[in-house]
């Protein structure tokens, strides 16, 4: 049972519109965490099945302000990668520890970040091509998987279109795809899991005026925010979501 009492809200409506903010405007990166604040107060299956239908939600609501605007074929090849991900994820819901998976994307995240960092300060040379498709693929695949226990699928996914050299709008038109895509196909296996109820149906609803509006204010930042933060924002997102992921299954 959820208790819908002052605290719920206090903690849920920040959290929720904080992720809403994410998906809107800045890749989605760093969206898991209110999801992560959701378990605190939920407890993990309640704060899985609160949140999903929220974030589908975020997903068809800042599907219209990027439409098209995506790099198809980066797109195509994460969200292929990810079935089987999705797919594993659900086999072994109840057997996995999804701590193992926060470390190693954690690590992941942060090790990207810093060889992106060791380039700009031309302490090792850049790289000359982008992630081709069997990285992907793979990078989809642990998307998929994560994202399902977690949904801490945003670094696998960034760290990808980051290599690719996209430019903010399309980084971020092609990251809503991918998660509208993703979040669509774990919505059947939750509900096989019995992961939703009554009472998060009921959270979902209370709170998808939040969800809404923070994608709203995403959008309005993505549009006012120069390229060059984008991604300084984007690449600090990202390691803060490696170190949160990092500490969460350390501790």
């Amino acid at each position: 049972m959820i208790d819908f009492g002052p605290f719920f809200f206090a903690v849920a409506i920040p959290a929720i519109l904080f992720a809403g903010v994410s998906k809107g405007g800045f890749g989605g990166g760093v969206a898991f965490a209110g999801s992560a604040v959701m378990v605190v107060i939920l407890g993990p299956a309640v704060a899985l099945g609160v949140t999903l239908p929220l974030l589908m939600l975020m997903d068809v609501t800042a599907l219209r302000p990027y439409w098209r605007r995506w790099d198809g074929a980066s797109a195509r090849v994460l969200i292929l990668g990810a079935v089987p991900g999705i797919a594993l994820a659900a086999a072994v819901f109840h057997l996995t520890d999804p701590d193992v998976f926060r470390v190693l994307i954690g690590l992941v995240a942060l090790g990207f970040v810093g060889f992106q960092l060791a380039v700009r300060l031309r302490l090792i040379p850049a790289r000359q091509r982008p992630f081709g498709r069997r990285a992907g693929a793979i990078s989809g695949a642990v998307a998929g998987f994560t994202s399902f226990v977690s949904h801490a699928g945003g670094p696998p996914v960034a760290v990808y279109l980051l290599s690719q050299r996209l430019d903010k709008t399309s980084f971020q038109a092609t990251t809503v795809l991918v998660f509208w895509a993703i979040n669509l196909l774990k919505f059947g296996p939750y509900a096989f899991l019995g992961i939703f109820t009554a009472d998060t149906w009921l959270a979902v609803l209370l709170l998808a005026p939040v969800a809404v509006l923070g994608v709203w204010l995403g959008v309005r930042a993505h549009r006012l925010v120069p390229e060059r933060w984008f991604f300084g924002i984007t690449y600090a997102a990202l390691a803060l979501t490696g170190a949160k992921l990092l500490w969460d299954g350390l501790s």
